[in-house]
């Protein structure tokens, strides 16, 4: 074999010779998701994972994700229906990482982490917080029937509401159930615009509410007790567990993490809950999430009209809380800050410090920080329960 022959075969067998169109169009997303991530600070922890898992899934006879497997895994009428055992026999590095999303195992355990981060303490001195938590889900049902009458399935039009939540762990729980097919054009945008909050919530504020109502200054919250701080965890539990049983897995998790943190005898495993098991889980999930986002799959108008949906059912969630809190504001005669109601979606704590940057706007002697955490955490509960009550309906 000659040299030209030798050089030859090597470009044959190298990705260059594979790449094709959808390939170059997918890797530059990637290198602008790793920008977002790395220069203007989006949710970095997510995305620059997510990008990475982008552009090695698109890298051609890289060999690392198999979309074919999954589509198989998800047809009824092929052999390998719901089986991991052709994963796991012809998978690549990022088909085993994929499992975890699948299985939901990333999810939950990143739920896990958020409750032992959590403090529902402003929550529970004012339990009016979980009207505002709900209210920020309308964007989330008024979504699912956008995606409904654009011709999107039930089942995907369940996973795009979702994004209504800001809530990405929630979304890809749901989505990875009932529509695996849309979860990397839904995590990306679930996540970023999780990170967009800081530049689209505010005109809304502003639009939704008065000067003087801005200004208010609510009064400092009672003290909550210990014993009330480990109660909440199990009474929601197993309130919720029982009232929709397909959220318990989340729920579950997110007040296990909860119950470590406040009992004070777990400190250790409320430690790694909140850093080493958070920082693993998070590394795992952002690449398998971007190891779907695969040029063929991607690149398609369902996808644009997932990302319109997805702001859409973002705006429509924050004008729920706040126009939830203006009619509060009104009912306790100007003791209730109506800029809390926007904390009602569960992007914590990022959501509540927006509303806090708002109010010093209009009054520079405003602390609306832990007032707005109560809804904020609210909002986390509210969108897994959300996901349960349309997991329920569209799952199998």
């Amino acid at each position: 074999m000659n040299i030209g022959e030798i050089l030859l075969n090597l470009w044959e067998k190298s990705g260059f010779a594979a790449m094709t169109w959808q390939n170059g169009v997918m890797l530059l997303i990637g290198c602008v998701l790793l920008y977002l991530a790395i220069v203007k600070k989006f949710e970095p922890l997510l995305l620059c994972g997510i990008a990475f898992g982008c552009i090695l899934t698109n890298l051609p006879m890289a060999n690392m994700y198999h979309q074919e497997l999954w589509d198989a895994f998800m047809d009824a009428n092929h052999p390998d229906y719901h089986s991991y055992g052709a994963v796991l026999s012809h998978g690549g590095l990022l088909d085993f990482f994929y499992i975890g999303v699948k299985t939901s195992i990333y999810p939950c355990l990143i739920f896990m982490g958020v409750g032992a981060m959590t403090d529902f303490g402003p929550l529970l001195s004012n339990p009016k917080s979980l009207l505002l938590g709900a209210a920020a889900q309308m964007g989330v049902f008024a979504a699912f029937v956008g995606a409904i009458a654009l011709g999107f399935t039930g089942n995907q039009a369940a996973s795009i509401g979702i994004i209504g939540g800001a809530d990405g762990p929630t979304a890809i729980f749901l989505t990875s159930k009932l529509a695996p097919e849309l979860l990397g054009a839904i995590a990306v945008a679930a996540y970023s615009y999780m990170a967009l909050i800081p530049l689209i919530q505010p005109p809304f504020m502003k639009l939704l509410t008065t000067k003087e109502q801005r200004k208010i200054k609510m009064e400092q919250t009672r003290k909550v007790s210990k014993a009330e701080k480990i109660v909440f965890p199990v009474a929601v539990t197993l309130f919720v567990a029982l009232l929709l049983p397909d959220t318990a897995p989340l729920i579950g998790c997110l007040m296990l993490g909860n119950l470590a943190k406040e009992t004070g005898v777990t400190d250790r495993l409320s430690d790694t809950m909140q850093n080493a098991l958070m920082n693993i889980v998070t590394i795992l999930l952002s690449v398998s999430v971007g190891a779907t986002m695969v040029g063929s799959n991607f690149l398609t108008a369902e996808t644009l009209k997932i990302v319109v949906l997805g702001v859409v059912a973002f705006i429509l969630s924050t004008c729920g809380g706040l126009l939830v809190g203006v009619l509060m504001c009104k009912l306790t005669k100007g003791k209730i800050n109506p800029l809390i109601g926007s904390a009602g979606v569960s992007a914590v704590p990022m959501a509540a410090r927006v509303a806090n940057k708002e109010g010093q706007k209009a009054n520079p002697s405003n602390f609306l920080l832990m007032h707005a955490m109560g809804p904020n955490v609210a909002g986390v509960i509210g969108s897994a329960i959300a996901a349960g009550f349309l997991l329920s309906i569209f799952g199998a």
